[in-house]
């Protein structure tokens, strides 16, 4: 499991397996939000196995599962609600942890300007170049 901060209350992975769970509880999260579809993983790593796990272990689980033709403004929307309505650090997962860095990125539009999103989720280890213009129209101010 590789934790990936991109700020201080919102993390992402590549996918994580059921024993990745205590270590997910003991480094302070209190949700984990799936992207990742079951149709891509095994059925020992498909969301209601993790999902078991993570609530056992006394922390929130959501499923957004997401794929680029799914990366609609509502699911943005969403990831950011999920993300923002709990009370400590949230970790996503998917495939690499770049749909969770994608959604995020495109969730904060209206607070940041494309270049410290892009500053932000390129020190968790994503280039997320190629999504600098669309920033930059969300935003509404060109860099």
């Amino acid at each position: 499991m590789e934790i990936r901060p991109i700020t201080p209350r919102y993390a992402v992975s590549p996918q994580i397996t059921v024993e990745d769970v205590p270590a997910i509880a003991e480094a302070g999260f209190v949700k984990v939000i799936c992207n990742r579809p079951n149709a891509e993983v095994p059925f020992d790593m498909q969301s209601d196995a993790i999902g078991d796990a993570v609530r056992a272990a006394g922390m929130e689980y959501e499923v957004l599962e997401l794929t680029h033709q799914t990366m609609t403004p509502e699911n943005v929307a969403r990831q950011k609600d999920l993300a923002e309505s709990c009370s400590g650090p949230v970790l996503a997962y998917c495939a690499s942890g770049t749909r969770c860095s994608v959604v995020w990125a495109l969730g904060q539009c209206d607070q940041m300007s494309a270049e410290e999103i892009l500053d932000a989720t390129g020190r968790a280890g994503y280039a997320l170049d190629g999504l600098r213009p669309t920033l930059e129209q969300l935003s509404g101010t060109p860099e």
